[in-house]
């Protein structure tokens, strides 16, 4: 059992988890804008998001030397220069266009750990600023790479599908920020620390309201109908399972509440579309 635990916590840390999510979300965004053969900017995004959660992870406390090279970080390092050399490769099958894009987005993550101003610290430990980086971050990497390298044209539906993946983000990050309330400084003015708990969750409530009813909007009367309830059906399911989540946050649970149960959503949500297409 103790092994088992420790790969398991190795699969935690490692940020495998968390790209398994990013993943789920590529292949979502792919599914619903009919994109095929683009396993580049799929495994640009797993692999790149591997290599993206490491660096925010274990950077700052390798600058300030509070890290030991234990067995464990060793093959987190090691992991994570395999995933960069595999993000690498994918980048350059990726369109010159997504590829720019791709550098803008890669500055945002050195933004978020990086202090490049004088005095200044990390955008992560700017007041407020957090949860709409990580939101725009995930929108940018699981939704606006692939329409971009896919070469498809921008549509009302495009700008649609960036809003209800930003609510669907803003909100498991809200879970997050719930969940380390009693750890996180209060500087960082997250949402629960400026509002409380329990409005925090109603406002989640109202997000995943408004993240179903958007839906509605994406009714065409040229289009088939049934495609329109299934995803309608799809995204209801889905935000029913975060407002459980939101639900039952709080202070006291374990870490693996968010670090995996929070974060297998995306992927719980991609599997109900493989297996509906069965």
């Amino acid at each position: 059992m103790k092994i088992l635990k420790q790969i398991f916590d190795f699969y935690i840390k490692s940020s495998i988890h968390v790209a398994l999510s990013v993943y789920a979300l590529v292949r979502m965004t792919q599914y619903m804008f009919h994109i095929f053969d683009d396993d580049a900017m799929v495994y640009f995004a797993f692999f790149g998001t591997i290599v993206g959660y490491n660096f925010v992870k274990y950077d700052a406390l390798a600058r300030a030397k509070k890290l030991q090279m234990r067995n464990e970080l060793k093959a987190i390092t090691f992991l994570s220069f395999l995933s960069l050399i595999a993000v690498g490769i994918c980048f350059f099958q990726l369109q010159m266009h997504t590829q720019i894009i791709a550098v803008a987005f890669l500055g945002l993550t050195l933004l978020y750990t990086l202090p490049f101003f004088p005095n200044r610290k990390n955008a992560r430990n700017w007041a407020g600023v957090k949860i709409y980086i990580v939101a725009l971050s995930w929108v940018g990497v699981t939704l606006v790479l692939p329409i971009l390298n896919a070469e498809i044209a921008i549509s009302s539906d495009f700008y649609l599908k960036c809003i209800q993946r930003f609510i669907l983000v803003f909100v498991l990050v809200l879970i997050f920020e719930i969940i380390d309330l009693k750890y996180d400084d209060p500087h960082l003015k997250t949402v629960p620390q400026q509002i409380g708990v329990k409005r925090t969750k109603y406002l989640g409530y109202v997000l995943l309201l408004i993240f179903c009813g958007l839906e509605i909007f994406n009714i065409d009367g040229n289009d088939n109908l049934s495609i329109h309830f299934f995803s309608l059906s799809l995204q209801s399911i889905i935000a029913f399972i975060i407002a459980i989540f939101m639900f039952f946050a709080n202070e006291k649970r374990p870490k693996y509440y968010t670090s995996f149960w929070v974060e297998s959503i995306p992927i719980v949500l991609w599997i109900l579309v493989c297996f509906m297409q069965i």
